[in-house]
C-alpha cells in the first residue's frame, strides 16, 4: 500500500518541480523582456514547458518507447486522429443541443458572421485545439498513465491520471503584477492564488467533469493498444467545439437550469459528467453482455 501511494504521488512531485523552476526562472525571464509578457503568462507557459519536457527523460528513465507511450504508425496514427475527432464531435454534441434547447446557451447576435470570417476562425480554433490536445494528451493519457499503469492496476491508474489532469486545468492566476513589484519570491506567491483555486468549492462542478473527461479518455487509451491518436482526436474535437460554441453562444447564468454547467467556462459541468458516466457504464454493460455470449 505504501509503494501504491508513493507511485501515486510521483506526478505530483513533477508537478511541483515544474512549478519552482517556473517561479524560479520566471523572474529571471522578466528581467529580461520586461511587462513584454505578463508575469502570471510566463509561469503557467514555462510550466506547462517543463512538464511537456519532462515527457523525454521519464520515457528514458522508464524505458517506454513511441509505441508503448500511444503513437502509433503515421498513417494509422492520422486514422486514428480523425475516428477520434469523429467520436468526440458525436458524445460531445448532445450537450450542446440540451444546452440550446433550455435556454442556457443563447446565440451572440452582437457576433457578425461571414463564410470567410467563419472559415478562418474555425481554421484556426481547430489548430489550436490541436496542439493543446497534443501536449495533453502526451503528458497524461502518454507518459503519466503508462508510467502509472506499470506499477498499479489499470484502473487506479486511470483514476490518479485524470485526478492530476483536472487539477491542473485549475492551477491559473488571474493577479497581474506590476513590473516594479515583482521579485524573487512574486512567483511563489502568485503559486498560492492558483493552489487556492483546487479547493475552492466553486470549482468542485468543474473539476468533477474533468475528472470525468479524464475517465473517459483514459478509458479509451487502455481499451485499444497504441491508441493515443484516438485521444488526441477526441480531445481536439472537445476543445474545438467548445472553443466555437464560446464564440457563437453566450451562457446565461439566470437560465432556470443553469446549474448543469459551471462557470468554468459555461459548458464543463454536471450535464458533461452524467453523460460521460451513462456512455461509460453503457459501453462496459454492452462488453458485459458480450463477454457472458461468448462464454
Amino acid at each position: 500500500m505504501i509503494r501504491y501511494c508513493f507511485y501515486a504521488i510521483v506526478p505530483l512531485l513533477a508537478l511541483l518541480c515544474a512549478l519552482f523552476l517556473s517561479c524560479t526562472l520566471g523572474y529571471f525571464i522578466v528581467l529580461g523582456i520586461g511587462d513584454a509578457i505578463p508575469f502570471r503568462q510566463i509561469l503557467t507557459r514555462s510550466t506547462l514547458l517543463f512538464l511537456v519536457l519532462s515527457i523525454f527523460p521519464v520515457m528514458s528513465y522508464l524505458k517506454i518507447n513511441k509505441r508503448e507511450l500511444g503513437f502509433a504508425s503515421g498513417l494509422v496514427f492520422l486514422k486514428q486522429l480523425c475516428q477520434g475527432f469523429a467520436l468526440g464531435f458525436v458524445v460531445l454534441i448532445p450537450v450542446f443541443i440540451v444546452l440550446y434547447a433550455l435556454d442556457i446557451n443563447v446565440y451572440d447576435n452582437a457576433q457578425i458572421w461571414t463564410v470567410e470570417i467563419l472559415a478562418k476562425y474555425m481554421g484556426i480554433t481547430l489548430l489550436v485545439s490541436l496542439l493543446i490536445s497534443l501536449i495533453e494528451e502526451s503528458l497524461f493519457r502518454g507518459i503519466v498513465l503508462v508510467g502509472l499503469k506499470k506499477k498499479l492496476p489499470v484502473i487506479a491508474a486511470i483514476l490518479i491520471t485524470s485526478f492530476y489532469y483536472a487539477g491542473l486545468h485549475f492551477l491559473s492566476i488571474k493577479t497581474d503584477l506590476p513590473l516594479q513589484d515583482i521579485t524573487i519570491l512574486s512567483g511563489f506567491e502568485l503559486l498560492g492564488e492558483a493552489l487556492g483555486n483546487l479547493v475552492n468549492p466553486n470549482n468542485q462542478p468543474a473539476f468533477i467533469a474533468l475528472l470525468m473527461v479524464g475517465i473517459f479518455l483514459g478509458t479509451l487509451r487502455t481499451q485499444v493498444n497504441t491508441s493515443l491518436g484516438l485521444c488526441v482526436g477526441c480531445h481536439t474535437s472537445w476543445v474545438w467545439l467548445i472553443k466555437m460554441s464560446k464564440k457563437i453562444f453566450n451562457t446565461d447564468f439566470s437560465a432556470q437550469y443553469h446549474y448543469l454547467v459551471s462557470s468554468y467556462d459555461g459548458i464543463i459541468g454536471p450535464l458533461v459528467a452524467v453523460w460521460l458516466l451513462v456512455i461509460l457504464m453503457a459501453y462496459f454493460a454492452y462488453q458485459q453482455i458480450n463477454n457472458s455470449k461468448s462464454v
